[in-house]
């Protein structure tokens, strides 16, 4: 087995491959490096202590909201999201940062209702 010149970077009983690149991610700017969806669609979202979930309103690129999901973690809302572009043949999300971003924001609306905390904002 050979050894690899990054041995912090070795997980379990995997090995690098040849010439496996080790990429430092440069300080993402949420104003320099910010891009919409090429969909139009953005979502807004919210945490709603009335109700204890987690309220998320898919808008299109005339700010109109389609859909509303509510739910009380990350998964269950974007696998309700997925679900429902699939059984109705819409594609909301086509960028990858994009779903990235979603992610991160629903696990901190999540964190929010956890904790009881009201000052959750989305970036």
């Amino acid at each position: 087995m050979k050894q690899s010149k990054v041995k912090n970077y070795c997980w379990a009983k995997q090995e690098m491959a040849p010439h496996c690149p080790v990429i430092d991610a440069p300080k993402y700017d949420p104003y320099k490096d910010f891009r919409r969806d090429k969909s139009g669609f953005y979502v807004l979202i919210r945490v709603d202590f009335s109700t204890l979930t987690i309220d998320v309103a898919v808008c299109d690129k005339h700010n109109i909201i389609v859909a509303v999901f509510r739910g009380t973690t990350p998964q269950d809302i974007y696998e309700a999201i997925f679900k429902y572009e699939k059984q109705h043949g819409v594609n909301w999300f086509t960028d990858k940062g994009h779903v990235a971003y979603l992610g991160k924001e629903f696990k901190k609306a999540q964190l929010a209702l956890s904790l009881g905390n009201n000052a959750y904002f989305q970036e």
